[in-house]
């Protein structure tokens, strides 16, 4: 993928509309079939692999060649999108004694299916009828023209209602190979607001370098900060910004909270991303009452898409741009502070106080909407969403037995997330000298002290006591015991011993397995290990869970956690899924099967992983760079280049026995070695 295009085939490399694949831009299913044959026959797959905006196919060709067990003719097929642009190099290898003298046909077809079709499972879309331009098959589809040229030029183009093939005369000696390039081009012919091209240039992560006693771990950042490279897209009303889009390939567009959290995680790398997805969603703000797109003034927006969403199937119909989350808002200002704090300039932060002035006045106002004072949520549309935290499902709250909690829901997580920044804001509204300090501070004691007094479970002698997922709409406690609580830690929002009671549940065998924190606990009503948010192991929710371990200082605890990301990761070849089955299979975590791979806060883990590791945090305003590794950590000894403070390039080691040393620290900055 690259950007707001992605390309998803079979692991042959071949394209079917059958099975949700396809090359996608914009949104739109540009090519729905994408098929090989050299004869009448497909190649077997070997091999395949995915990085980034590159692929490549290695498959072996058995009825040509030399007979015998041994394959002696492949086919290997390198993919590369840029933009709008896919290029594909299809090379034929003749190992055999004879020449090989066949024909290679490249079957393509276009039906244009939105997005949400595609994902919702609808297929038989009516094809496009291609024509020829110059030896260049065309498809015109909803708001694309669509170009497949062939070099060298196809010796016969055949037409027909579902689609095209090219044909090729191959004849390939002993020993040789030859190759086809097909180049598949699309450009917009009608556009829209939110028409956003590839970021991927627009962040300076070339230096970032990981060395470790576990290998893997050097394997894993690599590959996430290239995937998470390749989401990057830039806003369409200030191109020099850029966000990381959700995730791939179902939601190449801006999202609230993850982008929020991609770009928070990733800060120890620069300040470039944070900026551009703060700016972003500050365009975009909420200035009005609109139930229809659920805006109030000061609120941060859900999504952002290039037209109506419209998923008949699941009966969500949402506005492009619709502000259904309970969460954003919050986490926009925290990454605000958080930015600030990693040397975000003073002059940026500053011409984004209105926005943040808007946000609180949200998170303390509509946010708050009955008299018990808590963020709460509810779909007063019947279309949009049901549940607005990042459990987004119409199933994911859950009572201890099973039962799912009625509207209006209060999270318990949306409450931690709005106490860390109403801290947080008064921190950077003193240090600016800028009004308001004292009344965030107030309002975050009087949250805190309700959410300590309303969400409390008393779960027995073998789970003790916990945290509430939620309270719903009469006011009684979602017991269920959900990975809900662990976004707290961290937040300021609780007391020593109760952040020592919520590790203790995370960390529980209920939630926590080899590969990361279950969404549900095991032993609860409805538990589901391939369920969306009812058992399942999302990797930023794990990510999340390990940072706030960290930060209360539950080093041990963290350690597990990221030693389970690490080998999620390595399980599903560094490159981690959105999220996968809560219980493993064989020993090996299971994708759930429409996960998006790769996901924006999901590749960002990998930056929460090097920052549990080395215990990192800044306060760039005041000088500090805190590096308190636990020990022992969870990777060994560990050397990381390219980390950025304020405008200077750190390397920081810290040995198995957890000594730190730190060069390149900008004059005026020291280190300290607690947090």
């Amino acid at each position: 993928m690259h950007g707001n295009a992605t390309a998803l085939s079979a692991f042959d490399g071949d394209m079917s509309p059958q099975a949700a694949q396809g090359l996608f831009v914009d949104d739109e299913r540009l090519l729905s079939r994408l098929q090989v044959l050299l004869g009448d026959e497909s190649a077997s797959p070997v091999a395949a692999t995915a990085r980034g905006a590159r692929a490549e196919f290695f498959g072996a060709v058995r009825g040509l060649g030399d007979p015998g067990a041994d394959p002696t003719v492949e086919i290997r097929r390198s993919r590369l999108l840029y933009a709008a642009t896919m290029v594909e190099d299809i090379t034929v290898v003749n190992r055999s004694a004879h020449e090989v003298d066949t024909t290679l046909l490249v079957r393509l077809a276009a039906d244009g299916a939105p997005i949400a079709d595609v994902k919702s499972g609808a297929v038989g879309a009516p094809a496009v009828r291609p024509w020829v331009d110059a030896g260049r098959v065309v498809f015109e589809t909803g708001r694309h023209r669509t170009t497949a040229g062939f070099e060298p030029p196809a010796d016969a183009l055949d037409l027909h209602e579902e689609g095209a093939v090219a044909r090729f005369d191959v004849a390939v000696p002993p020993g040789r190979s030859r190759t086809i390039r097909v180049t598949v081009a699309a450009r917009r012919t009608r556009s829209t607001e939110f028409d956003a091209d590839p970021g991927s240039d627009g962040v300076r992560w070339d230096s970032v370098h990981v060395e470790a006693d576990d290998a893997r771990l050097r394997s894993l950042v690599e590959h996430s900060l290239d995937d998470l490279r390749h989401l990057l897209l830039r806003d369409p009303q200030e191109p020099e910004d850029v966000f990381a889009a959700a995730g791939s390939p179902w939601y190449l567009t801006l999202f609230g909270r993850d982008s929020l959290w991609a770009a928070r995680m990733m800060l120890p790398f620069g300040t470039e991303l944070a900026a551009g997805t703060l700016r972003a969603h500050a365009r975009r703000q909420g200035s009005a009452e609109d139930d229809r797109r659920a805006e109030q003034p000061g609120k941060i927006a859900h999504e952002v898409r290039r037209t109506a969403y419209d998923a008949s199937l699941s009966g969500l119909a949402l506005p492009p741009l619709y502000f259904g989350t309970v969460d954003a808002t919050a986490l926009w200002v925290t990454l605000l502070v958080e930015a600030w704090r990693w040397g975000l300039p003073e002059v940026e932060v500053r011409e984004l106080l209105p926005n943040l002035t808007a946000a609180l006045g949200w998170i303390t106002g509509p946010g708050q909407p009955d008299a018990d004072g808590f963020l709460k949520y509810l779909d007063s549309t019947g279309h949009g969403l049901a549940n607005q935290g990042w459990k987004d499902s119409k199933d994911s709250m859950r009572m201890r037995d099973g039962r799912i909690a009625r509207a209006p829901i209060a999270l318990v997580e949306a409450q931690g997330y709005a106490v860390q920044a109403l801290l947080g804001a008064a921190d950077l509204l003193e240090a600016l000298a800028e009004p308001g300090a004292d009344r965030a501070r107030a309002e975050a004691a009087v949250l805190a002290q309700r959410l300590r007094e309303a969400f409390w479970v008393d779960g027995g002698p073998r789970l003790g006591r916990y945290l509430a997922m939620a309270l719903d709409g009469d006011g009684r406690r979602v017991d269920g015991l959900g990975s809900n609580m662990g976004h707290l830690l961290g937040s300021g929002a609780l007391t020593s011993q109760e952040a020592a009671l919520v590790a203790r549940a995370v960390t529980g065998s209920e939630l926590l397995d080899d590969f990361g924190v279950r969404t549900l606990g095991r032993d609860n009503g409805g538990f589901n290990p391939i369920g969306y948010h009812t058992g399942s192991v999302w990797t930023h929710d794990s990510a999340i869970i390990a940072l706030g371990l960290a930060r209360e200082g539950f080093s041990s605890e963290a350690v597990r956690v990221a030693r389970a990301l690490l080998a999620s990761g390595e399980a599903f070849g560094y490159r981690w899924p959105e999220l996968y089955a809560g219980e493993p299979m064989l020993g090996r975590p299971a994708p759930y099967p429409a996960s998006c791979r790769p996901q924006a806060w999901a590749a960002a883990s990998a930056g929460a992983l090097l920052t549990v590791a080395l215990g990192l945090r800044a306060d760039v305003p005041a000088g500090l760079l805190h590096v308190a590794p636990p020990t022992p950590g969870p990777f060994g000894a560990l050397r990381l280049s390219g980390l950025r403070v304020g405008d200077a390039v750190v390397q920081i080691s810290a040995n198995r026995a957890g000594e730190v040393g730190v060069t390149g620290l900008p004059d005026g900055m020291r280190v300290v070695g607690s947090a």
